[in-house]
């Protein structure tokens, strides 16, 4: 059980960890003007595989002894999440406004409940169609605004962004189910490890010119918006309710903005920001939902233990 002081040092570091999210596209968009989304997502990946290799290998206790499904949730999240999320959310921000894929990326939670829904038989309440629906309307007006969309750039950015946003969110309920068996970090070299040889043969080689400036970019991308900023959100979400850390992650939303605008020049209307208003106050809405289910699942099992004594 959390104490209150324990929880706000860990919504501190959910707020810090997406907070270092929000330096992703200053660092990948400036790399797509010369590097293909795939080149970039597989040199990431390169970086953070030699980042993670002894690691994990001093942990291979752990995923030796993982069984034939654990393996096959781990290639969906390399796979689906790590490789061709990041691929899709790379070339939405190449072809659209950065800002708007990353407001856009909110919607998680949203797949990631659909697909616990399909995949682990959760239960989705009334209260999770109306969140549904709410989500869905701020997330058309965070990309389109007020306007009837037409097909073109705009149009197929946001399919990629949400397409991230899916994948993204299989991977959270693939990873929940695997958590059970292996830490976090070993999870995460798992996933990084496995996406590489998917990433090589999409490229067919890694050999690619670079200067120095591409390459620190490259090293500043995997290692902070990716591997640290990671490690630091999830320890801090262990002991943080998940309502209180999706008020957090609004962090992660605010920086990426304002360095969006800042170094990229790129903004976003008053209207879309009311519409990622609306989208995340229905993913609030959402995860508190699911807390109030889930404590009273916890009070009746209380309960019966009980009446058993």
């Amino acid at each position: 059980m959390s104490t209150p002081g324990s929880e706000r040092r860990a919504l501190v570091m959910v707020a810090l960890g997406a907070s270092l999210w929000g330096t992703d596209t200053i660092l990948r968009r400036p790399l797509t003007a010369s590097l293909s989304s795939t080149h970039i997502v597989l040199l990431e990946h390169l970086i953070l595989s030699g980042a993670l290799a002894i690691p994990l290998w001093l942990m291979r206790s752990e995923w030796l002894a993982l069984k034939p499904t654990q393996w096959g949730a781990l290639l969906g999240i390399a796979w689906g999440g790590s490789a061709l999320g990041t691929i899709c959310f790379t070339q939405a921000i190449r072809i659209g406004n950065p800002t708007t894929a990353i407001l856009l990326q909110k919607s998680q939670p949203v797949f990631a409940a659909l697909l616990a829904w399909l995949l682990l038989r959760e239960p989705l309440g009334r209260r999770f169609w109306i969140c549904l629906i709410v989500a869905l309307a701020g997330a058309y007006v965070v990309n389109f605004g007020l306007a009837v969309p037409a097909a073109g750039i705009e149009s197929e950015a946001a399919l990629l962004a949400l397409a991230a946003a899916a994948l993204w969110g299989g991977s959270t309920v693939l990873g929940r189910f695997l958590l059970k068996s292996i830490s976090f970090v070993a999870l995460t070299g798992l996933r990084i490890l496995l996406a590489t040889p998917l990433l090589l043969a999409l490229n067919g080689t890694p050999a690619v010119a670079l200067d120095s400036r591409q390459v620190f970019s490259l090293a500043m991308l995997a290692l902070v918006p990716g591997l640290l900023a990671l490690l630091m959100y999830y320890r801090g979400l262990r002991h943080a309710r998940a309502s209180r850390a999706a008020i957090a992650e609004l962090s992660f939303a605010a920086t990426a903005t304002i360095l969006n605008w800042m170094v990229l020049g790129t903004r976003v209307t008053a209207v879309q920001l009311g519409g990622f208003a609306v989208l995340w106050g229905a993913i609030l809405s959402l995860n508190r939902s699911r807390e109030e289910e889930s404590a009273r699942e916890e009070s009746e099992h209380q309960r019966r233990l009980g009446v058993s004594r």
